[in-house]
C-alpha cells in the first residue's frame, strides 16, 4: 500500500494564497497521473486539476487561472492563488501509479478555509 501525505491547508482571507502538498511514500514511483480533488460540506467530490505522465493538463472551469498543479520527484503540489469563499473545502491528493504498486491512491485531506 502506498501512503500519501497532504499538508499546507489552513485558513486564509479572500484573494490569499496557499500551496498544498502531497508526499507519496513509495521509492521511484511509476506515475500515470496526479490529480487534486476537494469536497465542501454537501457538495459533490470534484476534480480540481490532473496532469498525466503524456503531458496534459485539465483544470476546473471554477480554478482556470488561479490554481496550478505540479511535481518535483515524489511530492506533488497544488498552488492556490486569489483565494475565494467558494474555494473552501476538504482537499485530497490523488495518484496513479502503474507497475509493480499499480494502483489508485488517495491521501487523507487537508482542509482549506477561505474566510474573512
Amino acid at each position: 500500500q502506498v501512503q500519501l501525505v497532504e499538508s499546507g491547508g489552513g485558513l486564509v482571507q479572500p484573494g490569499g494564497s496557499l500551496r498544498l502538498s502531497c508526499i507519496i511514500y513509495e521509492n521511484n514511483p511509476t506515475i500515470q497521473h496526479i490529480a487534486w480533488y476537494r469536497q465542501a460540506p454537501e457538495e459533490e467530490h470534484e476534480l480540481v486539476a490532473k496532469s498525466t505522465s503524456e503531458g496534459t493538463t485539465t483544470y476546473a472551469d471554477s480554478v482556470k487561472g488561479r490554481f496550478t498543479i505540479s511535481r518535483d520527484r515524489n511530492t506533488v503540489y497544488l498552488q492556490l492563488n486569489d483565494l475565494k469563499p467558494e474555494d473552501t473545502a476538504m482537499y485530497h491528493c490523488n495518484v496513479f501509479l502503474v507497475g509493480p504498486r499499480y494502483g489508485d491512491y488517495w491521501g487523507p485531506g487537508t482542509q482549506v478555509t477561505v474566510s474573512s
